[in-house]
C-alpha cells in the first residue's frame, strides 16, 4: 500500500497523557485493539498515525495528545517504520514488554499472513508469476513509488540545498549500485546536513514517561549496534544462506529513513542480485503489498516465503519478518529514555535533515532500477503506470483500489 512521506509531529495539547500505574492494561487488551487496526488500516504511515490517535488518544484515552505527539516525533526521527514503532511504544507504555509485542503482532500479522498466502499461491502455480495480473501489480508498484517520491521530495527537500543534495545522492547511488551507494548516500546526507543545513532551533522536550531507565535504553541501543556488525561477520564466516539473509534483512530494517518505500532498494539489492528472488517476483510481491492493510515492512514476509531452502514457506516468512523488524523495535525502545536530550541537539537535527534529503535521492534511483526497468516495457505499460499515478495523485483514489484495478487491467492487456 502507498506510503506517504513522514510529516511533522502532530500538535500537542497542554495536558500530559502519562498513565499512572493503576491505569496500566493487559497484553490481551492491547492485542485486540491493534488487531482491529491491522485489519483495517489502509493508506500508509501518516494515515496509520491518524488511526492511532483516534483510537488511543480520543477513544480509549490511553495517553494524551502531548505524549502522543512526542512518540510520533521520536519515531519520525529514528530509522524504521514510523507507524509500527509508534504502535510498539504505545503497547510498551500500556502493558510493558508483553504489550509492546502484542501491539506489533496485532498490527503486523494480518498483512504478513495475506502476503505469505499470495507467495505460496505464486510458488504453487508458477505460471501465475508470469500472468498479466501480476504484471499489472508490477506496474502499480511503479506508480506507487513515483507518488511516494513526489510527496517525499516536496516534504523533505524544501530548499535548494536539500534538493541539490537529493540529486547528488541519487547520482551516487546510480554510480555505485547496491549497498555501497546507498550507505554512501546516507553518509553524504548526514555530513552535508550537519555542516551546511540551517534549521530552526529545536524546542525542549518533556520527560518521556516510558518507565525505562537510561541504562536499559543504552543496553538496547548497544544490542542494536552489535547485531548490525555481528550478523554480516557471521554471514561472511559461515557462508550459510540463513546468516546472509538475516544480515540483509536486519541491515534493511536498520537504514530505512523517510518511509517504508525506502526499504525497496535496500531489499532488492540484497535478494535479487544474489539470485534468491527474481526481479519479476520481487516487484509482483511489492505490488501486492500495496493492496493489504498495515505496514509495508510486511513485504519481508513475502520475500522470506519465496526464498530458496532452508528458508521459504512459513519458516522463511517468520524469520525474515522478525529480522527486518528487530532493529526498528530495539531502536525505539532504546531511544525512549534518551529522547528528551537527543531531540534538543541542533547538530542531530541538521544531520537528520540531510539524511532525509538523501533518502529522496535513493528512492529516485530505485524508481529507475529496479522498478521502472523491471516493469515498464511497452507503451501500454507506460500508459497504465501514468493512469495509476494520476488516480493516486489527483484522483485521490484509495491505493488498494488502484492496485486491484491495475491487476485487472494487466490481465485484460495480456488477454
Amino acid at each position: 500500500m502507498a506510503e506517504a512521506p513522514r510529516l511533522p509531529p502532530l500538535p500537542g495539547t497542554p495536558h500530559s497523557g502519562a498513565l499512572p500505574p493503576h491505569e496500566r492494561g493487559t497484553a490481551r487488551e492491547v492485542l485486540r485493539a491493534f488487531l482491529k487496526l491491522g485489519l483495517s488500516s489502509f493508506g500508509g504511515p501518516v494515515a496509520h498515525l491518524g488511526y492511532f490517535r483516534a483510537e488511543f488518544v480520543e477513544r480509549r484515552r490511553w495517553l494524551g495528545d502531548r505524549d502522543y505527539a512526542e512518540l510520533v516525533a521520536l519515531c519520525q526521527f529514528l530509522p524504521g517504520p514510523a507507524s509500527s514503532q509508534v504502535g510498539f511504544a504505545i503497547g510498551l507504555r500500556r502493558a510493558g514488554w508483553r504489550g509492546a509485542l502484542a501491539a506489533w503482532a496485532g498490527f503486523t500479522l494480518p498483512s504478513a499472513i495475506a502476503l505469505v498466502l499470495f507467495a505460496l499461491g505464486v510458488a504453487r502455480w508458477t505460471q501465475a508469476a508470469r500472468s498479466g495480473a501480476v504484471h499489472g501489480l508490477e506496474l502499480a508498484a511503479a506508480a506507487v513509488v513515483a507518488q511516494a517520491l513526489w510527496g517525499m521530495a516536496r516534504a523533505l527537500c524544501p530548499d535548494r540545498l536539500r534538493a541539490a543534495l537529493a540529486v547528488a545522492c541519487a547520482l551516487l547511488a546510480l554510480a555505485l549500485p547496491g549497498a555501497p551507494g546507498q550507505l554512501g548516500a546516507m553518509a553524504l546526507g548526514a555530513l552535508v546536513g550537519w555542516r551546511a543545513l540551517r534549521l530552526p532551533a529545536p524546542s525542549a522536550a518533556p520527560p518521556s514517561g516510558d518507565g525505562m531507565g537510561k541504562a536499559t535504553g543504552a543496553l538496547l541501543l548497544a544490542l542494536f549496534a552489535l547485531l548490525l556488525v555481528a550478523l554480516p561477520a557471521w554471514a561472511a564466516a559461515s557462508g550459510s544462506l540463513m546468516a546472509q539473509a538475516l544480515a540483509v534483512f536486519y541491515r534493511a530494517g536498520s537504514l530505512v529513513f523517510g518511509g517504508g518505500h525506502v526499504v525497496l532498494p535496500l531489499l532488492q539489492s540484497g535478494v535479487v542480485p544474489a539470485g534468491w528472488v527474481s526481479n519479476e517476483l520481487f516487484l509482483a510481491g511489492y505490488g501486492a503489498a500495496q493492496a493489504v492493510p498495515g505496514p509495508l515492512f510486511s513485504f519481508a514476509a513475502f520475500l522470506g516465503a519465496v526464498m530458496p531452502a532452508p528458508l521459504g514457506g512459513w519458516t522463511g516468512a517468520c524469520v525474515m519478518l522478525v529480522a527486518i523488524y528487530v532493529p526498528a523495535l530495539l531502536l525505539v525502545a532504546g531511544a525512549l529514555p534518551l529522547w528528551a536530550s537527543l531531540r534538543g541537539r541542533a547538530a542531530v537535527q541538521r544531520a537528520m535533515g540531510g539524511v532525509q534529503a538523501a533518502v529522496v535521492g535513493v528512492l529516485a534511483c530505485a524508481l529507475y532500477d529496479p522498478v521502472w526497468r523491471g516493469a515498464v516495457h511497452t507503451r501500454a505499460d507506460f500508459g497504465l503506470v501514468l493512469a495509476c499515478f494520476g488516480l493516486l495523485m489527483y484522483g485521490r483514489a484509495a491505493p488498494v483500489l488502484v492496485v486491484l484495478g491495475a491487476a485487472a487491467a494487466g490481465w485484460a492487456m495480456a488477454a
